[in-house]
Order: C-alpha cells, then structure tokens, then sequence
C-alpha cells in the first residue's frame, strides 16, 4: 500500500516539478539551478521506480535510499530558490510539503525494508 503512494506521490511530484522549473524559466531565473532542481526532483521518482526491479532486497533498499538523498538535495534547492527570491512562497510550501510527504514515505519504507531483510537472515 505505501509502496503505491510512494509511486504515485513520487510521479505526480516530478511532473509538478517540471511545471515549476518550466514557470521559473519563463520568469527569467537561472538555467543552471533550475537544471539541478529539476534533476533532483524528477530523479526521487525514477529510483522509486527502478527499485521495483531490482535484484535484491539489499538493491531494493539502495534505491529507495538514493531517492532519499535525491529528496533531501530537493528540499535544498526548494529552500535555496525560495530565499533567493526566485520561487514565491505559495509555490515553495507546496513543493515543499509534498517533497517532505514524500521523504517520510520513503523512511517508513527503507525502514520496513531493512527490517524484513534482517528478519529473514
């Protein structure tokens, strides 16, 4: 169930933020940090996504755990662009209860994850 929410929240959150960096663009802010906004929040969702694949609970917990580091690098930015002026504070409470959501999703699961893997060792 989580597992879903987490796919589901992660994909809508990488498509709201491809829609904030294109607005940002259109309103004269800097390509460059808007490209490592976008790398990061579009990445969560990739690795939560290719963790469905992976070869092993260990691999599994490795992804979910990079999503984790993408989400955090993401909440960065949002911060960064937000005191910089460059993100109105509508959009950055927004973006940035959805990325904390998202980031406490994958805790609970890297922490499940790890649990089950060393109750079956």
């Amino acid at each position: 169930m989580a597992d879903n929410q987490l796919i589901t929240e992660s994909k809508q959150f990488a498509v709201d933020i491809i829609r904030l960096c294109r607005e940002m663009r259109e309103n004269g802010s800097a390509a460059a940090i808007i490209n490592q906004l976008l790398r990061c929040g579009t990445s969560i969702g990739a690795n939560i996504h290719e963790a469905n694949y992976a070869s092993s609970r260990a691999d599994f917990i490795n992804k979910f755990q990079i999503a984790l580091k993408e989400c955090h690098e993401t909440g960065y930015w949002l911060d960064v662009f937000f005191e910089a002026g460059l993100l109105p504070k509508e959009d950055y409470d927004k973006a940035f209860s959805k990325c904390s959501k998202i980031r406490k999703l994958l805790i609970a699961s890297i922490t499940t994850a790890k649990s089950n893997m060393n109750a079956t060792q």
